[in-house]
């Protein structure tokens, strides 16, 4: 499946901002699974700086500096990519045990190994709550796939979708505690319970397909960036992307921005301005079929 994306971002500003420093990573990554045909980044104000670089895991990221005057900053990146995802969900017979005791014996720092998603971060902290959780459904010599999958059908039944409960900066527990959150929260409470049983799990930011194929249902989290879950299923079978906010197995309708700790490492725009005074942001996003694609019109949100 071809995709077009468009994701455009508009800051507005009470007062001119007279210095602005961002690091986005708007650039879908190319995968086994997903290639980029094409990408770009265009920026208004025109930055004085920009480079880019490969982040520590593999992403790519552009830095820009804008250093002229100006009461709006307007970042648009399209790309144009391809993916292939298999059409069935292997149902790898090992056990998560087996697994567990081959990711600690891994010595690979390479961005696609197990080792740099072992460990807590400050937004997936170890939570003995959310680890007694998801233990209910790592049964002892229980195939990875499927008490992954289980963990990730409790999460989407027991939580409510709620926009207004959580904001970008609300812990994992407390996100746990009420019941309630988005695909950030859900993405945040999955890893942190499968790291307190000693699994490599990934956060994935990304975008769902905006319009369902023929008599499909429309996904939470489309019209936005998308979070979801890859687990390390050991060195055979790589890593299995698992959507909470929607209880299935990642599979065509969703393109992968970028892979990393948690949010923090992953998030699409990010840096600083200087400047007093409130912004306003909106945000438009278009994920759509390339053989559907004429005559769409952008979502803003």
């Amino acid at each position: 499946m071809i995709y077009k994306l468009r994701h455009r971002t508009t800051y507005s500003y009470a007062t001119s901002v007279k210095y602005a420093r961002c690091v986005l990573r708007l650039t879908p990554r190319s995968s086994s699974t997903q290639t980029v045909l094409q990408t770009s980044i265009t920026v208004s104000p025109t930055p004085s700086d920009r480079f880019e670089r490969i982040g520590p895991f593999g992403e790519r990221t552009v830095s820009i500096v804008v250093d002229e005057p100006h009461r709006s900053l307007i970042i648009e990146a399209k790309s144009r990519v391809d993916v292939h995802a298999p059409a069935e969900t292997p149902g790898f017979s090992e056990s998560w045990d087996a697994v567990r005791t081959r990711s600690l014996a891994t010595v690979s720092l390479e961005p696609d190994g197990p080792s740099g998603y072992l460990y807590p971060t400050a937004r997936t902290p170890l939570v003995p709550a959310i680890t007694d959780y998801s233990r209910a459904s790592f049964r002892q010599g229980r195939a990875i796939v499927e008490a992954t999958t289980d963990l990730m059908s409790r999460i989407h039944s027991d939580f409510v979708y709620d926009s207004e409960a959580t904001d970008v900066s609300t812990p994992a527990a407390e996100a746990f505690r009420v019941r309630r959150g988005v695909c950030q929260d859900f993405a945040h409470i999955m890893i942190s319970g499968l790291r307190g049983l000693g699994l490599p799990a990934a956060y994935v930011s990304g975008y769902l397909r905006t319009l369902p194929p023929p008599g499909g249902v429309r996904l939470e989290g489309a019209d936005a960036t998308h979070a979801w879950v890859s687990v390390w299923c050991g060195e055979e079978n790589g890593w299995i992307a698992f959507d909470p906010t929607n209880a299935i197995v990642v599979k065509n309708d969703h393109i992968v921005l970028a892979i990393g700790r948690d949010y923090s490492d992953v998030a699409p725009i990010d840096g600083i301005i200087l400047a007093p005074g409130k912004q306003t942001l909106k945000v438009g996003v278009d994920v759509i079929p390339e053989s559907e694609f004429e005559g769409a019109s952008m979502v803003v949100s």
